[in-house]
């Protein structure tokens, strides 16, 4: 019937869904960054998708022009644009279609539908990308010329020479090409001494998750052909926004085997290891091989029924759950098994007592210490689930009912397991080949395994001993101290290189990075809607021009990209204002025009020469302001930028402001954003520190636009915004919250201790106290052993603690169980019934499958499972099997009196009166 329920919950695994996107992983629904991504993608357009190419001459074959650096040496650059133009003409097979999809399909065009050409961030789009123009020459002058004009003006629109054609800095796409942006390797701001190229192609994105489908089959073929890639003349490192996607499916993919290896042979031992021959003649007989598979089996059921509970409400699960949980429940099932079996192996049998009494005498012995710790593990995970990080809930959900389920199907259905095979043991039947039988029926004997008659001869008194328990206790405190003095030195953060396999091209795109670009990810300093921008003093508080406010925001974004700031500002250049570049276009001639026709329609550019068709509306005096304002900045967002006005903001600045209409068609000016760049984020530091300064930037800047407010109210806010800052929120609270899980995790056990011990207070806080120096030197391993703390490793801080009550709360309760002798007694007693199930049951189990996952090909399982994992078990054991016993030897909780009125059973002959006991106080029970 368990086996029946178990695999009709199951079932639910027909709707099991994995949630593989990283802001649903790590960032909460309700989370700051989360609310602005939403407010960004919904008042302007999700951010772009970009494919990005750091293109790094060779040193030997590539020289430098004279006064320059080798990136504008002619031939690399020839060279150069042949694979940008190949890259601009890959057609690629849509998945499930016929037809194809090419870069122009997909390509961000910000003059559409005016022109319709691709935004590419190269310096090749000073020349526009065309072969000819690069190569001309005229008179003495080169490209060389034309392009320190453009490094100079990148907007320019004049020819480099008197007699030069007239070429134009702007790109294809009508917007300006950054120098930073395009170029690498260049000492302080002199971007004629780069030595390296930057090539983007700026993809649209989408909300709706199925209109990628064209983008991710043309960045799939984009990342073939650079794969295939080879020139002599440079080394290209690339990457696509669907790259770091890719490259953790494979990994996660690369290491199945290794993981399958792990658990193996995690299997073969628990199965081989719960046998215990008495002679070689009845070793088959004796070996628990099956029953040991039957105790895996319904370890992996009970992860599958928990899995499909949650399948069938629809909460969707995580490739952590696949990876960590079976690990738990593992842990945890197999010790209760070892538990279990081996009690019955040593306990012997009453006379005229049956076996299926023999196994309820024992199951009743046993079965509150599996409640206890299955119940406390439990509880902690429940309360885990409180968490605001959606994987490390989902995690502590599947976690808390996987474990109950266990511990249901271990008291039922392994416990009727157990029972036929100890009936085939007496019926000296072969383990496996059950219908082979070898021999005459017997009972099946108990005796003590070579592991309990070394705990309770040689370990238990020695470690017990008068001269080793204060060198116990002084080691361990001693090894608490030094921990506590090295946490708050942990390392914060999970470095981009850790995710990827070690084989990974992404690698080298990181180094790359970090080795030669400028500049980082743009950020966005967004008004939210409600600001009046017709106002001059609120413009002043905006803008960065003349007559504008020195604590403007642009001022105070200009301000922290100063050298003296950039470095704490993680800011690097002044701000692109739109407002700015309004102003001057409304004063520029030849911008601002409209039809005499109709003055609502923008004049074309190649008419506005013609007064008899066109009415200029430019105004060198004054700024527009009132209805002015809202009339005229349509005309300015649709303008292109071109030869007759380099000032149209059409490519720069339509999507930074988000223009409303209301039912009269009256316009008023919405949200809108000022733009800039990060610096270049090196590290996990370095972007949750940009994060946090952007906030505080932000902040300082909404004080600005409220301070007078009549009312006192914050009518005004903006907000900080780029692309990573919903990945790495995280790191900004992630003491809080591991300290939250933690201590919610500790208040579970200690209320479940204290309860199931018979409000016994002293267990419940030896327990406690025990687990809270387990996590403590957990952490200061994860310090020495270079483990940051992230979302990853507070997953499995949270699973050591349902683990170390484990190693813990069996031998407490053993030891408050014991009914005479001292203290010291009595942990001896709890150490030599205990200390060898909990030894091979969880500690040898794991060590076995952990020495695996260090042959894994995955840096994150290197680092944050075998480990982490093997931190987990050594300090476990380590901290249950020495420190503890010599804890409970001096503080432990005294003899329960209450225990020890009760009369043993009418088989006792020498008439001594002592409670009759768990199994754990019947040794000390001497009669």
């Amino acid at each position: 019937m368990a086996i029946v329920i178990s695999l009709a919950l199951g079932c639910g695994l027909f709707f099991f869904q994995v949630t593989t996107d990283p802001i649903e992983l790590w960032s909460s629904a309700s989370s700051q960054a989360r609310v602005e991504k939403e407010y960004f993608d919904s008042h302007f357009e999700p951010f772009f998708r970009t494919e990005q190419l750091i293109i790094i001459p060779n040193k030997d074959l590539v020289k430098a022009p004279a006064g320059w650096g080798r990136a504008f040496n002619m031939e690399f650059l020839k060279e150069v644009l042949k694979l940008q133009l190949s890259i601009e003409a890959i057609e690629a097979p849509v998945v499930n279609s016929t037809r194809t999809v090419n870069l122009k399909d997909i390509c961000f065009q910000p003059l559409f539908p005016d022109v319709k050409e691709c935004t590419i961030m190269s310096v090749l789009n000073y020349f526009q990308n065309d072969y000819d123009t690069l190569t001309y020459a005229y008179k003495n002058h080169t490209y060389l010329d034309h392009i320190e004009t453009c490094l100079r003006n990148p907007t320019s629109n004049n020819s480099y020479c008197d007699g030069c054609p007239n070429l134009m800095c702007l790109g294809t796409f009508g917007g300006t090409v950054l120098p930073y942006v395009a170029l690498g390797d260049f000492p302080n701001n002199n971007y004629s001494q780069a030595n390296v190229l930057v090539i983007t192609f700026v993809i649209n994105n989408h909300f709706n998750k199925d209109d990628l489908t064209d983008a991710l089959a043309w960045e799939k073929e984009f990342i073939t052909l650079m794969g295939n890639y080879s020139s002599p003349l440079f080394k290209v490192s690339y990457s696509a926004e669907r790259s770091i996607q890719d490259e953790l499916d494979r990994e996660s993919h690369s290491d199945v085997t290794t993981i399958i290896v792990s658990y193996v042979i995690m299997f073969c031992y628990i199965a081989l290891a719960l046998g215990q021959a008495t002679t070689c003649s009845r070793l088959l007989i004796e070996s628990k091989v099956t029953l040991g598979l039957s105790g895996v089996i319904i370890v992996l059921l009970s992860v599958m029924a928990s899995i499909g509970i949650f399948g069938f409400i629809g909460v969707p699960a995580t490739l952590i759950i696949v990876e960590v949980i079976p690990f738990l429940v593992l842990a945890v099932g197999v010790d209760n098994i070892f538990i279990l079996v081996q009690t019955y192996q040593r306990t012997p049998r009453n006379q005229n007592e049956t076996r299926q009494e023999h196994i309820g005498r024992v199951v009743g012995e046993v079965a509150p210490s599996m409640l206890l710790s299955s119940l406390s593990e439990s509880c902690c995970f429940f309360l885990g689930a409180l968490s605001m990080m959606p994987a490390v809930r989902v995690f502590a959900l599947y976690a808390a009912v996987a474990l109950i389920i266990d511990f249901l199907l271990q008291i039922t259905c392994f416990v009727g397991l157990m029972s036929l095979d100890i009936a085939r043991q007496e019926d000296s039947r072969l383990d496996i080949l059950c219908c082979v039988q070898c021999g005459k029926k017997q009972d099946a004997r108990q005796a003590d395994s070579v592991l309990f008659r070394v705990f309770s001869n040689i370990y238990a008194p020695l470690l017990l001993s008068k001269y080793v328990r204060p060198f116990v206790v002084i080691s361990f405190i001693g090894l608490l101290c030094s921990s506590i003095a090295v946490i708050n030195k942990l390392n914060v953060g999970l470095e981009q290189n850790l995710s990827m396999p070690s084989d990974s091209f992404l690698l080298d795109y990181l180094n790359s990075i970090n080795d030669y670009l400028s500049v980082g990810p743009p950020v966005y300093f967004v008004v939210k809607d409600g600001y009046n921008y017709s106002d001059v003093d609120r413009q002043n508080d905006i803008c960065s021009s003349y007559g504008c406010n020195y604590t403007s925001i642009a001022s105070q974004i200009g301000v922290m990209a100063g050298l003296e700031n950039r470095n704490r500002s993680y800011i690097a250049e002044p701000p692109s204002v739109w407002l700015d570049d309004y102003f001057d276009w409304k004063r520029a001639e030849g911008c601002c025009s409209f039809l005499i026709a109709n003055e609502s329609v923008l004049c074309p550019a190649d008419l506005r020469h013609n007064d008899s068709v066109c009415m200029s509306c430019s105004d060198a005096t004054d700024r527009p302001t009132g209805e002015a304002f809202v009339q005229y900045l349509p005309f300015f967002l649709q303008d292109n930028p071109g030869t007759v006005c380099t000032k149209g903001g059409h490519a720069a600045y339509e999507s930074a402001v988000e223009l409303k209409r209301n039912a009269t068609n009256h316009i008023t000016v919405g949200a809108s954003y000022v733009s800039t760049y990060h610096t270049i984020l090196k590290t996990s530091q370095d972007y949750y520190e940009a994060l946090r300064f952007a906030r505080q930037l932000s902040a300082n800047m909404s004080d600005m636009l409220n301070a007078g407010s009549p009312d006192g109210t914050k009518r005004y806010e903006v907000f900080a915004y780029s692309i990573f800052y919903v990945y790495y929120e995280q790191y900004l609270t992630i003491w809080e919250d591991t300290l939250s899980n933690l201590v919610y995790s500790l208040i579970a056990i200690l209320v479940v201790t204290y309860v199931l011990m018979g409000l016994d207070p002293y267990s419940a806080i030896v327990v406690v106290v025990t687990i809270v120096m387990i996590i403590i030197n957990l952490l200061s391993l994860m310090y020495w052993w270079d483990i940051q703390l992230n979302a990853v490793s507070l997953v499995n801080l949270v699973m050591a603690m349902g683990i170390s009550v484990e190693f813990c709360s069996h031998i407490t309760r053993t030891f408050a169980n014991a009914c005479e002798g001292s203290k010291v007694d009595r942990s001896k007693e709890a150490l030599s019934t205990m200390g060898s199930s909990v030894l091979s049951g969880i500690t040898l189990t794991k060590f076995v499958g952990i020495v695996v996952l260090a042959f894994a090909k995955s840096q994150i399982f290197q680092v944050f499972y075998f480990r982490m994992y093997l931190g987990i078990v050594l300090f476990g054991a380590s901290h249950g099997l020495i420190f503890l016993p010599v804890f409970l030897s001096y503080a432990g909780p005294p003899i329960n009196r209450a225990r020890v009125e009760r009369p043993i059973s009418d088989d006792v002959s020498k008439g001594r009166r002592c409670q009759q006991l768990d199994y754990e106080t019947q040794e000390s029970c001497k009669l």
